[in-house]
């Protein structure tokens, strides 16, 4: 299964961690570990190149993680609200079997 654990503070996006593997096929056939590795990996690109947030970006089989540095300007608060309307609709299509979202105040 794949967790994705979203940190929220003063109810703004902190930090956002992907982790695992979703386990619905295998290896290179796993259409839910593909989509959700999209829309991470093309989030982190789309902050990157299209705000000036400062991000810490953590990459590695099985995960991913983005964090931060300063306050996400609006640019970025629509992207990661994009991501999270994209994960969403996966967990709710697949039951909740393969990916969990958590989120998590600090």
């Amino acid at each position: 299964m794949i967790t994705v654990t979203v940190w929220k503070k003063d109810g703004e996006f902190n930090k956002i961690e992907s982790k695992g593997h979703a386990g619905f096929d295998e290896e290179g056939r796993d259409i839910i570990c593909a989509a959700v590795s999209a829309l991470m990996v093309n989030t982190v690109n789309s902050i990157d190149s299209f705000t000036e947030d400062v991000i810490h970006v953590v990459n590695e089989d099985g995960y991913l993680s983005l964090e931060f540095i300063v306050g996400p300007s609006q640019d970025s608060k629509l992207l990661v609200d994009s991501l999270m309307l994209g994960l969403s609709q996966i967990q709710d299509s697949y039951k909740k079997e393969y990916l969990k979202i958590v989120a998590k105040e600090v």
